[in-house]
């Protein structure tokens, strides 16, 4: 079945997804320090939903779809000024757009990497033919060329690596077969709506229901879909998952909502050099080594260590000694508010712990699920098993989404696997 959940999610916190071009995803547990207590709230009500949803007693609109691990990113659609057909990189939705409507301009533009520029004119020659009257946002996954034969634990299968992960069709399977009658594969997974490129609005999902069917051309839109039934949550797991949400809730409300819109401007004053001061790019610091938060008081600490010695690193570039003074005297400051929040930061990285591990009990679930494909990373040591890279859970009624993603998975293939770029 493909899943789709009931309640409206936005009215607790707002977003721009469906107004934004090229929106980025944030993970669930990063939706307090994005929109404060509303997104605290709202990340609950996603993870209520989805019990709901998996639980087997919802009536429904969450959508979820699984992350495929593309690349690059394509847009294709009908430029709405003189109608006509395009393919592009981000750069569609720039002042001055940079689209491909024809061969050439694909074969003379130095700005297109010489990589992408067969691949571009194949799209733009297939993409063509399936009569896309929008514009659609999807992950390029491979062209007959990128197509391989390879054996795994003494299977044979037909691999593509457009990224980090490996996908492994069956060898004689009839999606093997499927696309080995193909010129392209991709994902949709975001439409674009709009009387110009500059004012179109995204939102989250790809009807391709419509689309003219090609042999030349494989495409999926991510639609989450469990055939099996497995995933549904048996009430044992709902009981689970329940009593860790309730935890999570108890957590929430130790959390004063003022306190924490003051130490979200703390926050936004770190721009320019200071951006890396931030608590999400310290959070980020520790998920990239694979650490997860566990000494949440040596966390809180190390956070002020971390903030401090961005502000050292700009006083010592500083010639003059009353700069460095006048530096020195504003990250005093600043490490005195930030001691004050010590109790809050602790309350938040509790809050995001459990959250994360109610959002993993899903993700667990979520994941055995067989999926189109099998799934792998490459290693010096051979290929290794790995889960898709995630789910993105959508808000039919307000366009809202977030991403469901084992962050120290992910982080740790992304460090560990050989990409394909690396080959």
């Amino acid at each position: 079945r493909d899943f789709c959940l009931s309640r409206g999610l936005g009215d607790v916190y707002k977003r721009q997804t469906t107004q934004d071009r090229n929106t980025h995803l944030e993970h669930l547990e990063d939706e307090i320090l994005n929109f404060g207590i509303g997104g605290a709230r709202g990340a609950i009500n996603f993870l209520q939903a989805l019990r709901d949803m998996m639980a087997g007693h919802s009536r429904s609109a969450v959508n979820m779809t699984v992350k495929w691990d593309g690349a690059p990113a394509i847009f294709a659609g009908v430029d709405p000024s003189d109608g006509k057909f395009f393919v592009a990189k981000k750069s569609v939705f720039n002042k001055s757009p940079l689209l491909y409507k024809t061969t050439q301009e694909i074969t003379k533009d130095p700005k297109l990497p010489t990589g992408l520029k067969a691949p571009f004119i194949v799209a733009l020659q297939e993409f063509s033919k399936l009569g896309i009257r929008n514009v659609l946002q999807g992950d390029l996954m491979f062209t007959t060329a990128s197509l391989e034969n390879e054996i795994i634990d003494g299977e044979k299968y037909t691999t593509f690596q457009p990224n980090t992960i490996v996908y492994a069709v069956p060898k004689g399977s009839d999606l093997d077969n499927e696309i080995r009658k193909t010129k392209i594969g991709v994902v949709w997974h975001t439409t674009y709506t709009g009387d110009s490129l500059q004012a179109m609005k995204a939102s989250f999902g790809a009807n391709i229901s419509s689309l003219k069917k090609q042999r030349t051309v494989w495409m999926d839109d991510a639609t989450y879909k469990d055939t099996s039934g497995t995933s549904t949550f048996t009430q044992a797991e709902t009981a689970s998952i329940t009593a860790k949400l309730s935890q999570v809730g108890k957590i929430f409300q130790t959390i004063n909502s003022g306190q924490l819109t003051r130490f979200l401007s703390l926050q936004s004053s770190f721009t320019g050099k200071f951006i890396g001061a931030s608590i999400k790019t310290y959070y980020n610091s520790k998920v990239k080594v694979g650490q997860k938060v566990t000494n949440v008081s040596g966390y809180v600490s190390g956070y002020t260590d971390w903030v401090e010695g961005k502000f050292d690193i700009e006083i010592n570039k500083l010639k003059t000694e009353s700069n460095q003074k006048k530096l020195e005297i504003k990250k005093k400051e600043t490490i005195r508010e930030l001691k004050s929040y010590s109790t809050l930061i602790t309350n938040i990285i509790l809050y995001q712990n459990a959250l994360i591990d109610t959002k993993q009990m899903i993700i667990n679930k979520l994941n055995k699920v067989k999926q189109l494909t099998n799934t792998f990373v490459r290693t010096k040591q051979g290929f290794k098993v790995t889960n898709p890279e995630g789910y993105v859970a959508i808000d039919r009624v307000t366009g809202n989404a977030v991403k469901l993603v084992d962050r120290m998975e992910f982080s740790y293939n992304n460090f560990t696997a050989i990409k394909a770029w690396d080959r």
